[in-house]
Formats: structure tokens, sequence, C-alpha cells
């Protein structure tokens, strides 16, 4: 039998499982803190469907987020799209990954060593 950590057991699949857990307050408090940062970003704009587009759907991934000693410090809700519903060519014709080549950072390292520019790192 799989072990289960105790994230995975108190953590819903679904909105839906979310609504029946005790501690729903805190998913519905996490669920609004991610639409109001969604909000703020301008992730989206409400409109009219028109008529023969694909609507890609979306769901909600729940993780109650521990410390170290494996105390729950923090509930956390994603709105993440259902992308495997999309139709390449269709619903959008170019895909951009923000990864940069391997090459291109040793190059932009290399050149910073080169003239003794400093470095750092954003997270």
């Amino acid at each position: 039998m799989a072990e289960i950590r105790n994230t995975e057991a108190l953590e819903p699949q679904n909105l839906a499982e979310a609504k029946k857990q005790p501690d729903w307050t805190l998913w519905e408090k996490a669920i609004e803190e991610e639409l109001m940062t969604l909000k703020e970003a301008g992730t989206w704009e409400v409109v009219e469907i028109p008529k023969g587009v694909n609507v890609v759907g979306s769901k909600w991934v729940f993780r109650a987020k521990k410390d170290a000693a494996g105390n729950g410090i923090r509930y956390k809700a994603c709105l993440v799209a259902q992308g495997f519903s999309q139709v390449p060519g269709v619903d959008y014709f170019n895909m951009f990954a923000p990864v940069a080549r391997l090459a291109s950072i040793q190059t932009v390292l290399a050149f910073a060593a080169f003239e003794d520019y400093g470095t750092s790192q954003m997270t």
C-alpha cells in the first residue's frame, strides 16, 4: 500500500471536495487571494463567448504549505488552465517557454566574468 503524506490526505482534489472539508474557510480565503492576484495582474477580461470558439476550461489545485517541521503554515489555491483542450493552429499559433538555453546563460556569465561585472539572481 502506498504511503500518503499528511498534506496529501488534507488537500482536496477539486472545488467540490474543498467545500466539504472542515477547513473550507481557509481554502476559500486561499481562492479569494488567488483571484485577487490574477485580477491585479490583468490576467483575463470577461467577454461574450463568440460562436464556434473553443473555451479552455480551468480547475483549482489546492496545496497545504508546511514549514520544515511539518506544521501547516499556509493554504494555497491555484487556478490552472486545462490546456489539453487547446488545438494547435486553432486556439494558439505560437508557443513560448520562459526558459533560457544553457548556452545563453553560459555566454552571459562568461561575458560578465571577462568584463568583471557583478551578477545577481532574482526569484
